[in-house]
């Protein structure tokens, strides 16, 4: 491993000393490993931002593997967590030769009965079975990595808890997300995961209030500005239509309007009356459309904002 190393660090002194700065035409050129910068030490010219890493893909908390390039990380999102192993199917042996056909049959069996034994207990086959129906929603929906991490953490806290039992794995799974996606301020409505997975609303409510309670979890409120901005994106309104329904939604606020309301409703209703006194062309079923609402929530909102605001800017609409 140092021989290694002490080849690996001479090659790179003598690449060095190939180049030369375009500037002082100097050879006293250093690496930054951190930014992938090439420096010219004379002269402080940038030579080149994108130097290849050789360092570790990931970090290493253990000693002496500092230096070596390993696999991917471990996941929550995976029922083994990564860490199961996996025959490959390329029928050569370590050196590249081809296996005789009786090796290749052997082979074969092992990588079958490999496969078996990765869920060989009822809770290793549900998890992996959930953590599946995970990847296709994180497909679909277009998840971050760090929602789907948290969404299996929450799963496993409930399947560990023995919330699953008499429930839908598709039904917990649906309320994990959900969760997560509050948790990480990513809107994402509770229609649009149901309509996903192919759950119910009644059942994903019924998990979702089921899990905050047991887990005891402080779930934050959904930011009313990202549903502005979800659906005047829809609907390509100005800036200055968003910063009126903006206004409109602090209002609400300070006069508490907005309690017990969802936050989706609120935001469609701010925005028709800020296009109602800006003159756009904008109807209630546009509005309605693009917010996932019915037309008779933007009507009762807007009348309870335009009612019982008392103070700031008077709401023509």
């Amino acid at each position: 491993m140092a021989s290694r190393a002490y080849r690996r660090s001479l090659r790179s002194a003598q690449a060095q000393k190939l180049v030369q700065c375009p500037a002082c035409k100097g050879s006293n050129i250093i690496t930054d490993p951190e930014s992938g910068e090439v420096v010219c030490r004379s002269c402080g010219c940038v030579i080149s931002d994108r130097e290849i890493a050789s360092g570790p893909e990931w970090r290493s908390f253990e000693s002496g593997n500092d230096g070596v390039r390993t696999g991917a990380p471990t996941s929550l999102a995976r029922h083994d967590m990564g860490l199961a192993t996996v025959i490959g199917n390329s029928g050569r042996d370590a050196s590249g030769q081809r296996l005789d056909p009786t090796m290749r049959v052997r082979m074969s069996r092992l990588r079958l009965w490999d496969s078996r034994s990765q869920a060989h207990s009822s809770t290793e086959r549900s998890l992996q079975n959930a953590f599946n129906q995970l990847a296709r929603i994180r497909d679909e929906m277009a998840l971050s990595g760090s929602v789907v991490e948290k969404a299996a953490y929450i799963y496993r806290k409930a399947h560990y808890r023995g919330l699953t039992k008499g429930r839908t794995i598709a039904g917990i799974l649906a309320a994990s997300v959900y969760l997560a996606c509050r948790e990480m301020a990513v809107l994402r409505t509770l229609d649009e995961i149901a309509a996903t997975m192919g759950v119910k609303n009644k059942e994903i409510a019924r998990c979702y209030r089921m899990i905050v309670f047991e887990l005891d979890l402080k779930v934050p409120n959904i930011d009313t500005t990202k549903c502005v901005a979800r659906i005047s994106n829809k609907l390509n309104l100005d800036e200055k239509t968003k910063r009126k329904a903006l206004d409109l939604i602090a209002q609400a606020r300070r006069s508490r309007v907005s309690d017990g309301k969802d936050p989706m409703g609120l935001a469609a209703s701010a925005l028709y009356i800020a296009c109602i006194d800006a003159g756009k062309d904008v109807n209630q079923h546009l509005v309605a459309e693009a917010a996932d609402v019915t037309e008779v929530t933007i009507r009762n909102r807007s009348k309870e904002m335009k009612a019982k605001i008392a103070s700031g800017q008077p709401i023509r609409g």
